[in-house]
This record gives structure tokens, C-alpha cells and sequence, in this order.
């Protein structure tokens, strides 16, 4: 079984099956979470100092920031089970 790599924005790369959830910014709760985070030394930082555009939760309890929209996060991560199921047919 091949481990499925997203491009979350400026080279970096998270392993698909550890991703939880890809969730935007903007709430005060998941500030909290940042914040929480950050305290812990849990914080991954992959915005190159960019704006933070999405909030990436791994089931290891790291918070990965990057400066890729959620949207955007998501398509490639479908676009990634696209062609592993293409590649599984031939």
C-alpha cells in the first residue's frame, strides 16, 4: 500500500491518512487551538510567513498551519485518491 502525500503550499508535504481535519482560521475557538498548541510545541508552521488560510489537525495532536485555502487542501487530497484508484485498475 503506497503512503499518500498533499502538498499543503511552498514544497511542504503531510501524509494523507494522518490528516483529522482542514479547517479555516477565522474562529475564536481555533485560535484557542493554535495558541494551545503553540504552548505545547505541537505547532507545525508552514506559511513561510504568510497569511494562515488553513488549520490542518493531525492525529497526533500536531496543528499544521498552512497558507493554502481549505478548499484547496481538499481538492488535492481528492485529486491524490483519484489517481490511486486509477493506478490500482491497470
Amino acid at each position: 500500500m503506497a503512503i499518500k502525500l498533499i502538498n499543503i503550499g511552498f514544497g511542504n508535504i503531510v501524509s494523507a491518512s494522518r490528516i483529522i481535519a482542514i479547517i479555516s482560521p477565522e474562529s475564536a475557538p481555533v485560535k484557542r487551538v493554535i495558541s494551545e498548541s503553540r504552548e505545547r510545541g505541537m505547532l507545525i508552521d508552514a506559511t513561510y510567513g504568510r497569511r494562515t488560510r488553513s488549520v490542518i489537525i493531525a492525529d497526533s495532536g500536531h496543528i499544521i498551519l498552512s497558507a493554502v485555502q481549505p478548499e484547496t487542501v481538499k481538492h488535492r487530497l481528492q485529486a491524490s485518491d483519484t489517481q490511486l484508484e486509477n493506478e490500482e485498475v491497470e
